[in-house]
């Protein structure tokens, strides 16, 4: 199953048993969500405090025994729904966590929650409880993430091309986040994560993302390496160029709330 499908693939899944997240806000969902979606945020599944916010919890006993509670199977695939443009990826990130977290069969939806309305799939009102409690086992893998000192380690050796997915403001310097300091990580290229997309929230064509790509140096078998503040919008960016066959994309989740709290000498930014 690839990471990302349209919404008539996402209709058929539906019709099929699949089950729905909704990354959008609660306020949302209240007023229109698809029928059988449970809301699910990305917070869940993360430490609660700064700077490790982005980062996933370590123990592999609360993430089953969150995703199980969510109606998680091994066995069943998972769509996620998400609101671009509106959003930071969150959508992305919930498949890049579930993926990375040895779930096959989980994408995101390609226009999000206004696309599945547009293909006819069902909605209601209110919030959802899952239908039935899941069993999902997590098998971690590193294909799809890096940690601060493997980065650290690979910039030093000028092994990989680093994409900061953030907005330009930010790569220059701001700090809206509440990050400890501003700038970028030395040598990381600017492509902020709403460029893959059009101004209603689907995503380019193929070809025109590749071809931005290739603008910066990166071709399909370039190792890479994406972040932004806390790993939301540069899974988001993972998903996408792992669903286009890049062989080598991995996310750093920890970014740069992270990042900007440890010692400037061996942890600098430009």
């Amino acid at each position: 199953m690839l990471w990302i499908i349209s919404a008539n693939e996402a209709k058929q899944l539906i019709s099929q048993g699949a089950t729905i997240l909704d990354t959008r806000n609660k306020l949302a969902l209240l007023i229109e969500h698809i029928s059988g979606a449970v809301h699910v945020t990305w917070q869940q599944f993360s430490k609660n405090k700064k700077p490790h916010r982005g980062k996933l919890l370590a123990d592999a006993n609360i993430l089953e025994q969150k995703l199980r509670q969510l109606g998680i199977f091994n066995s069943k695939p998972v769509i996620v729904i998400g609101n671009p443009p509106h959003n930071f990826g969150e959508e992305g990130r919930i498949v890049w966590m579930l993926r990375t977290l040895g779930h096959q069969s989980v994408a995101f939806v390609d226009g999000g929650h206004n696309a599945l309305v547009k293909a006819g799939v069902p909605t209601t009102r209110g919030l959802n409880q899952p239908s039935e409690i899941g069993d999902f086992v997590v098998n971690r893998t590193a294909l799809w993430e890096i940690q601060r000192d493997q980065l650290q380690v690979n910039l030093s050796e000028n092994k990989l091309i680093v994409i900061d997915t953030r907005e330009k403001p930010e790569y220059a310097g701001a700090t809206p986040y509440g990050e400890q300091r501003g700038g970028h990580i030395p040598g990381a290229v600017h492509f902020y994560f709403k460029d893959l997309m059009d101004s209603k929230g689907n995503l380019l064509k193929p070809e025109e993302i590749i071809a931005k790509l290739e603008t910066l140096g990166i071709q399909q078998n370039t190792p890479l390496v994406t972040y932004c503040t806390g790993g939301i919008r540069s899974a988001f960016f993972v998903a996408v160029l792992a669903n286009l066959g890049f062989s080598d994309v991995k996310n750093y989740a920890g970014s740069m709330w992270e990042w900007s709290a440890s010692p400037s000498e061996k942890y600098p930014l430009e």
